[in-house]
């Protein structure tokens, strides 16, 4: 039996930066390179023709960006009001800081220009829509996440990580020169951020095979196409070299793009970023921040790495489809365990509503083990193909300067067992995390990876 209903483009199928902004709904226009920061005033006069600017930034990255495109913007006689400037240091994506850009932003019609990275793109992204403007123009200082371009912004409220739609700016303006500049963890986050790319994509052929949810084609080759490419080089983006610098920013301009297309984040975003949303949910914290979203999906990818690797050495077609259905809980028996495993949690309610969206009844569970344990020896080659093998993986990271231990960010390897469980609740998207539920082995994958010869188990480091 055919292991997915979808003919996918190869990895080698790379589209065309063109070919991919062509895909995109949103945005219209797209610069990558050295002294383009120059091209601001231009692409904001072609894309918001007689429309007054606003630079919302924070101090650093105002003295980095903002100030220059100030400049720019009057030497070329547009008229622009004073900058909205988050003074806050603790500033994060969450929603107090969307009220306070709201509340200013309703006091005019200005089009916002986002000087900075992921937090007042997201930002200025969330209070675009919410004021009713056409769109904003993005100025990106850092290559640290896949959110310049993404439909959609990812802010915290109500205790959990959300993401609220809303469009991608009308044209992202990144200069290299800016990006070298930007602090080396920065660059770490974008690239681990970049990686999370491969597991996420084994998910979405999972999904695929199993009759959960078709891929898409088009955004495949958007994503997976170049990615390889762009993950090539972790030392020289660490070293803030442009040939490295490039192709990562375009890879991640190139996921957003692709969440564009399908108004999803599927195509970016799989299991390893459950891990982030959940460790974010629980307001985790280490030596008194928040760390990066990238280190927590980097961290997450290399977890949800060693999960694949246990998984793909399991009989899978030997699976007795029965024995599965008969210990498979119903509907209230899932309400009842997510409601005691998340008992005291703020986002209890989130964790019901998504498990529940996503719980299969006995017959649905049937057809898809069916197709897994049909399926399998073609299912795990084409897995063990797009996935990147766990030791190459944490050598990259750690070359490009990012976490490679948990407990580098504050998560115990205890707390990283149990996100593997919790994290499969918080969201409704099927994921490794399912699929080895559904099958009955997830505690033989997280015995194998938390054992004594586990990937983080004292004999290797």
């Amino acid at each position: 039996m055919a292991t997915s209903t979808t003919q996918l483009p190869s990895n080698g199928s790379r589209l065309t930066l063109a070919e991919a902004l062509a895909c995109a709904n949103d945005t219209r226009a797209l610069h990558v390179g050295p002294g383009v920061l120059r091209l601001v005033p231009e692409v904001f006069r072609t894309h918001f023709p007689g429309a007054r600017a606003i630079i919302v930034a924070d101090p650093r990255t105002f003295a980095l960006a903002g100030q220059t495109v100030a400049a720019a913007l009057a030497a070329a006689h547009i008229e622009t009001l004073p900058p909205f400037i988050f003074t806050d240091p603790a500033l994060y994506a969450e929603f107090k800081y969307v009220e306070q850009l709201e509340a200013a932003l309703r006091l005019h019609d200005a089009i916002a220009i986002a000087v900075g990275s992921g937090t007042i793109n997201d930002l200025t992204k969330l209070v675009t829509h919410r004021t009713g403007r056409p769109s904003y123009l993005c100025v990106g200082t850092a290559a640290s996440m896949d959110g310049y371009t993404a439909f959609g912004a990812s802010i915290t409220f109500e205790g959990a990580k959300q993401t609220f739609n809303c469009p991608a700016p009308r044209a992202v303006v990144a200069d290299t020169d800016i990006l070298c500049q930007a602090p080396t963890a920065m660059t770490a986050s974008g690239y681990a951020d970049l990686f999370a790319k491969v597991p996420a994509g084994a998910d979405w052929i999972l999904a695929d095979a199993i009759g959960a949810e078709p891929i898409d084609p088009r955004a495949w080759a958007i994503v997976q196409g170049g990615l390889r490419d762009a993950l090539a080089d972790p030392a020289g983006a660490r070293a803030g070299k442009a040939s490295a610098l490039m192709p990562l920013v375009e890879g991640l301009m190139l996921g957003g793009f692709a969440m564009q297309w399908t108004k999803t984040s599927r195509p970016a975003s799989g299991a390893e970023h459950q891990f982030s949303h959940l460790w974010d949910m629980e307001h985790h914290t280490h030596q008194g921040a928040a760390p990066s979203h990238g280190f927590k999906v980097g961290i997450a990818t290399l977890a949800v790495t060693a999960f694949y690797e246990a998984l793909l050495r399991q009989p899978l077609e030997q699976l007795d489809v029965e024995a599965a259905v008969a210990r498979w809980p119903d509907a209230a028996a899932i309400r009842r365990t997510t409601e005691t495993l998340f008992t005291g949690d703020e986002f209890l309610a989130t964790a019901v509503r998504e498990t529940q969206a996503k719980h299969v009844t006995p017959a649905e569970l049937r057809t898809q083990l069916t197709r897994l344990r049909a399926g399998w020896p073609e299912l795990r080659r084409r897995l063990q193909t797009q996935l990147i093998p766990f030791a190459d993986a944490r050598a990259r990271l750690r070359a490009v300067g990012a976490p490679t231990d948990p407990r580098e960010i504050g998560i115990p390897l205890e707390r990283l067992r149990r996100t593997f469980i919790r994290a499969q609740f918080i969201r409704r998207r099927f994921t490794v995390l399912d699929l080895a539920l559904r099958a009955g082995v997830t505690e033989a994958c997280l015995d194998e990876i938390f054992g004594p010869r586990g990937p983080w188990a004292p004999a290797h480091p």
